[in-house]
Parts: C-alpha cells; sequence; structure tokens
C-alpha cells in the first residue's frame, strides 16, 4: 500500500486572516484564504509565477461547507472502494437509516451491528456532513446514510438491524 502525504502550508496574512496553500502533485498550487471577517476564497495560482494568483472565487459559508463535504465524502468514498478491490469479498455500502428506525435517537453502539454481523460502520452521512470513524456514543438521527463494509451477509445484516428487522 503506498501512502501519499500532502503538505499544507499556513501563511500568516496580517490584517487579513491566514492562506493555506496546497501543491497538487501535478505541481498546481491551490489554496484558501480565511478572511478575520469569516470570508473564504478558493485561490487558484500560476503554475509558472506561484505568487501571482490566477483566480480567486469568493465562498459563501454554504458553498465552502458544501465543496469540502464534496471533497471529504468523495475522497473517504474512493479510499473505500480501494480497499474493497484489495480485499476479495470486502464490500461497501450506503445504507439509509429510515425515520421508523427504532436506531434514531439511540447510540451507534446500541447496534451492536459489528458484534451482531462482522460488519463495521465507518462512517455516517447526514445532510451535507460525513462523519467518519463514529464511535459508539455516536447517536443516530432520520435519514442518516450509514456507510458500512463488510462481507455481502454482514451488509444485509446491518440493513436489517438498522431497519428494525432483526432482534435488538
Amino acid at each position: 500500500m503506498v501512502i501519499v502525504r500532502v503538505r499544507v502550508e499556513q501563511t500568516p496574512l496580517p490584517g487579513i486572516g491566514v492562506r493555506h496553500d496546497l501543491v497538487t502533485s501535478s505541481g498546481r498550487t491551490v489554496g484558501v484564504v480565511s478572511h478575520r471577517n469569516g470570508r473564504r476564497d478558493l485561490v487558484l495560482y500560476d503554475v509558472d509565477d506561484p505568487d501571482s494568483c490566477l483566480a480567486a472565487i469568493p465562498l459563501t459559508d454554504d458553498e465552502a461547507e458544501a465543496l469540502a463535504d464534496v471533497l471529504g465524502a468523495s475522497l473517504m468514498l474512493g479510499q473505500l472502494a480501494g480497499l474493497r478491490q484489495q480485499a476479495s469479498g470486502l464490500l461497501t455500502e450506503q445504507i439509509a437509516l429510515p425515520a421508523g428506525s427504532s436506531f434514531v435517537g439511540r447510540k451507534l453502539g446500541d447496534t451492536r451491528a459489528r458484534t451482531r454481523t462482522g460488519a463495521s460502520i465507518v462512517a455516517v452521512m447526514r445532510d451535507r456532513e460525513v462523519v467518519p470513524s463514529p464511535g459508539p456514543e455516536f447517536v443516530f438521527e432520520a435519514n442518516d446514510v450509514v456507510v458500512a463494509v463488510g462481507t455481502r451477509q454482514g451488509l444485509d445484516g446491518v440493513t436489517a438491524i438498522l431497519a428494525g428487522d432483526s432482534d435488538d
């Protein structure tokens, strides 16, 4: 397995805020300027002159959150897909928690999903937020989407548990 480390540089901008820059593997530099007033700008730098900004895109709070969610969710699901390809018989699945589930308002640990099925709940997506590696104290809400990893039988078991089709 290859582990890729990415360096993010933080630069204080006196009187403005802070800038975080990331150099991609293709040599492009992208960044986010977080202003003291809460405004954020997504910036793209000239590949030939890293001090020259080609584009600055102002982002509202909702847009910044949506972009972070899209990048975070796609990265996590991509990593899970890669893991699935490496491990024969290991699958990932997104399971919607129905509003009528007996686990709405209850802790993840109450499901005993891993003990009962051998499958693991590795993330929960709620609205546009991804909660990676939720612990046993995580409390479910209606319409959460659970990301689980396991065998077909184990995933079917987690689905049955969350739907209330299995003994609590």
